[in-house]
């Protein structure tokens, strides 16, 4: 075969899958930024996935802007689009839209999988002289093989594989001329592989591992190097789950006693880069983005496929002996950190589908929760298919007295299983922490509470991918008892505001993010639901907000828990969560906490000195089960507080309970996760780390009521189980914040649940809406 004939003119295929019907874009998308011409001209190979699965490009538009929708569908379907209406659970209230033609089925498959493309490869000779290729790698718990680096030669594949169990091979074609004894999971191993006088030898951690005499060599073919997969004609599979860290290339032998001192230098020494028999090597040193440089004089430059997760450290680094508290550690001092890039053959954060409906928005259309709804039929039942979606009001309208925020944010974190299996049409889902049932084990299962297939820590989450657990009847109880925690669990507070004549607009976490100052101008701002992740720019612009002399009112639980970023485009969310025993990441470390997307820390918001109690006077002591007993209610401490007088009196002595149905049953206030004050948090911790000082609660707050359950358990300031004295696990406050500001706290997820039940609390929200001069349309 002559030198350079493209593997693609040798192995050009056609596809025929029904479910490939409809192909990606000709442009490749790596978090989700377009490239302008199609590097790498490689992409994962194509998933099929049947069913309806959707999603929008943007989950929040301004009436008179355009709704985007990607459908994916194996068979035909009805679209349409609806404003939720004021009956939660029944769909005949829902307002129509607008209604799409019926449309035949539509497929377009996933192509998951990162790994890093060097587009123009080792040249054809690299064989058939003295080679080395050099890698670290720290492979993960997935049982399959899997190529390490690859390209193609005249021979066949070529290559360094891991077996599934984890043996490390060299192989050219269908030939595995060296075969390494297993390698260890989580931990990083060296690897050198090297030709020389008709010689292969493999070098595991600086000591020779396996030799073996060398058949003929191939020619390598233009195509590309890849690292962490392997090409097949157009596509890449055998995906890498592993870090890796500074692969080089080398058109000449190493001996002993360089491959020694490479070992010995753990990732933090380069090669010499004026030789021209390096011909490639990839520090990994840019720790953002997708372009990857190459150190030799060569300029290899390569591109990562599917984003890939930076900021996880090199060889050299143990993120394990980073401390959890205080301030001290810079990721960019660290002179011993080295870098890495984590690869994942499940990552995918942009579906990349082509877009298959649109439609203008009037610009009189009416903000609010919306859903594109597709109804059809799959193995003979018929089905039902919401997707959520945010109409908000031009940006030259005038603003309502009332923001409402969306914890659309805590919405992503959940998306476990974005491509489930579909629901038959009249069927509730019980959406846990692990979702549902995807339609293929191949597909990606991973969230804020789900690692990787191959146990690597979730850290990145991707918006333009379809969003199940966000739709409209999502329920996180059995049926009988009606609680959610998630977007239907916050329309209870938007129908009650509705139904009481208040006016309000309403925001995703998102919006807040990119313009935190749109939160001026409002009379006041309502944080609803499970308003769990936030960013440090939203938390900023409530701050400045509240600072100015605006008021808050909070009708969550678990509040500002978990730190979030967004990549400049907006389309995938980043949160680094330690301690598996609060919902963070198995196998997640201190020294990993860093987020690539700005270089801060992560994790806790209270560790990343943005605490939820310095900005809104409550912080998070735990959550608990969701049985109807399990859930408690408020037991009154200042009913001679103002906001229990007037303008409506409320009615409740000391003692007495409220937030709770009429009967006492359900809806329930507190419920499922709480928040207190510093103080009470303080009380319930018995051990304080060596060098962590307790702040001072700031004056100013008054407990108006003691959120009570049976059940006594919950978590200490240092997310150490606890027991709360008396059963008190949240606090209904009221704090004139010294800084500036007033905010009404309620201190517990399901606070807006029992607000459409309990006239009681019904009259104090309206008290507190009063004095915080939100008006009713009635004007009183």
């Amino acid at each position: 075969m002559s030198k350079g004939i493209s593997r693609r003119e040798l192995l050009k295929q056609t596809t025929t899958s029904t479910l490939a019907a409809i192909t990606a874009p000709t442009s490749i998308v790596h978090g989700s930024q377009a490239i302008g011409q199609v590097f790498p001209p490689l992409r994962p190979a194509a998933l099929g996935i049947p069913g309806f699965h959707a999603y929008i490009s943007e989950q929040s538009v301004c009436a008179g802007e355009p709704v985007q929708i990607h459908v994916s569908s194996t068979v035909p379907y009805r679209l349409s689009l609806v404003r939720l209406g004021p009956a939660i659970d029944d769909r005949a209230s829902d307002e129509e839209v607008h209604r799409f033609p019926e449309q035949l089925p539509q497929a377009q498959p996933i192509r998951p999988g990162s790994c890093l493309v060097i587009e123009r490869g080792l040249p054809a000779e690299f064989l058939q002289a003295d080679f080395a290729t050099e890698v670290w790698i720290r492979p993960f718990l997935t049982v399959e093989p899997q190529a390490v680096l690859t390209q193609a030669s005249t021979g066949g594949d070529w290559g360094l594989f891991l077996s599934e169990s984890k043996e490390l091979c060299y192989r050219v074609g269908t030939r595995t001329l060296l075969k390494s004894e297993p390698l260890p999971t989580l931990k990083w191993t060296h690897v050198l592989l090297v030709g020389s006088g008709g010689k292969v030898s493999l070098w595991l951690n600086g000591v020779l591992s396996r030799e073996a005499e060398s058949i003929d060599s191939p020619e390598l073919l233009a195509e590309p190097l890849v690292i962490g997969a392997l090409q097949q004609s157009d596509e890449l599979s055998q995906f890498l789950d592993s870090d890796i860290a500074q692969p080089c290339c080398y058109q000449r032998s190493l001996s002993a006693e360089e491959i020694k001192q490479r070992f010995e230098a753990k990732g933090l020494k380069l090669p010499e880069s004026g030789r021209a028999d390096l011909l490639g090597c990839w520090p990994l040193g840019e720790e953002r983005g997708e372009e990857v440089a190459d150190y030799s004089p060569a300029r290899r430059t390569g591109r990562i496929v599917n984003c890939a997760t930076w900021m996880i450290g090199g060889p050299s680094f143990d993120g394990r002996n980073v401390a959890r508290y205080g301030d001290q550690y810079d990721p960019t001092r660290d002179s011993l950190r080295g870098h890495g890039l984590r690869l994942s053959s499940d990552d995918l954060y942009d579906c990349n589908w082509a877009m298959t409906h649109e439609f203008v928005l009037p610009a009189d259309s009416r903000p609010g929760l919306h859903c594109a709804r597709a109804d059809f039929e799959l193995d003979g039942l018929a089905r039902v298919y919401f997707l959520t979606f945010l109409v908000r009001k031009p940006a030259t309208a005038s603003k309502a007295p009332l923001l409402v925020l969306c914890s659309s944010s805590t919405w992503t974190a959940y998306n476990s299983t974005p491509f489930m299996k579909n629901l038959e049409a009249n069927q509730r889902w019980f959406a846990s922490t692990a979702g549902g049932v995807n339609v293929d084990g191949r597909a990606p299962a991973y969230s804020c509470y789900m690692n990787h297939r191959g146990g690597q820590p979730a850290y990145q989450f991707g918006l333009r991918m379809p969003w199940p657990v966000a739709g409209p009847h999502v329920l996180y109880s059995e049926p009988n008892m009606g609680y959610s925690h998630l977007m239907r669990g916050e329309r209870f507070t938007h129908v009650w505001l509705e139904e009481n004549g208040y006016d309000y607009d309403l925001c995703f976490d998102l919006d807040l993010h990119r313009d935190p100052g749109l939160l001026n101008g409002y009379q006041s701002v309502l944080i609803n639901g499970h308003s769990e992740y936030w960013s440090t720019d939203s938390y900023r612009g409530l701050d400045d907000y509240l600072r100015q002399g605006g008021t808050a009112i909070v009708f969550s639980g678990n509040t500002m828990f978990w730190r979030v970023s967004f990549n400049e485009a907006g389309t995938i969310m980043e949160c680094r969560k330690l301690d598996n025993r609060i919902g963070g990441m198995t196998h997640a470390n201190v020294g990993e906490l860093y987020h690539s997307q700005d270089g801060k820390r992560g994790s806790l918001m209270r560790e990343c000195g943005m605490a939820a109690w310095q900005n809104i006077g409550l912080e998070c002591d735990g959550w608990g089960g969701i049985t109807p007993p399990e859930f408690g209610v408020y037991h009154t401490e200042a009913a001679d507080h103002f906001l229990f007088l007037g303008p409506e009196p409320v009615g409740l002595k000391p003692g007495e309970t409220f937030g709770h149905a009429p009967d006492g049953d359900v809806p329930r206030a507190i419920g499922h996760e709480w928040d207190v004050r510093l103080s009470r948090l303080k009380s319930y911790t018995k051990q304080t780390p060596a060098n962590f000082s307790w702040p001072e609660e700031p004056g100013g707050i008054v407990t108006l009521a003691r959120g009570v359950r049976t059940q006594t358990h919950a978590l200490d300031y240092f997310t150490e189980p606890t027991t709360a004295a008396d059963g008190t696990v949240a606090e209904m406050i009221y704090w004139e914040r010294p800084q500036g500001g007033r905010v009404f706290h309620g201190g517990a997820i399901a606070v807006g649940w029992a607000l459409s039940a309990d006239p009681k609390l019904q009259k104090l929200v309206r008290n507190v809406l009063h004095h915080f001069k939100v008006p009713r349309r009635d004007n009183s």
